[in-house]
């Protein structure tokens, strides 16, 4: 069963930083791609930012410049490294795993809270 688990989330101040992780149950060359989504209370989940199996990135435009996806396939995991945080980036993160075929796979997710 596959199983997609994240951390790193926290209390910061507007301008810290965070490095989220999202560890995978099986090698993630398994998926398509992977994403980083966050929710905010009564709002939409929205994607933050992809990164394909060929280590192609996407981001919001919200936080581009900010935020930076990457992957290390040798520990099965994806990060999201958040730079100068802002209030506005406070939700629930949650990793998707799309594989190649069939639907995704979603972690459990972490907290990002962000004080200003």
């Amino acid at each position: 069963q596959v199983q997609l688990v994240e951390s790193g989330g926290g209390l910061v101040q507007a301008g810290e930083s965070l490095r989220l992780s999202c560890v995978a149950s099986v090698s993630i060359f398994t998926f398509r791609e992977m994403g980083w989504y966050r929710q905010a209370p009564g709002k939409q989940r929205e994607l933050v930012a992809s990164i394909s199996s060929g280590s192609d990135t996407t981001y919001r435009d919200s936080v581009k410049g900010r935020f930076t996806i990457s992957r290390d396939n040798a520990k099965n995991t994806v990060y999201l490294q958040m730079n100068s945080l802002k209030p506005e980036d406070t939700a629930n993160y949650y990793c998707l795993g799309r594989p190649y075929n069939g639907e995704g796979y979603w972690g459990q997710g972490t907290q990002v809270t962000v004080s200003s």
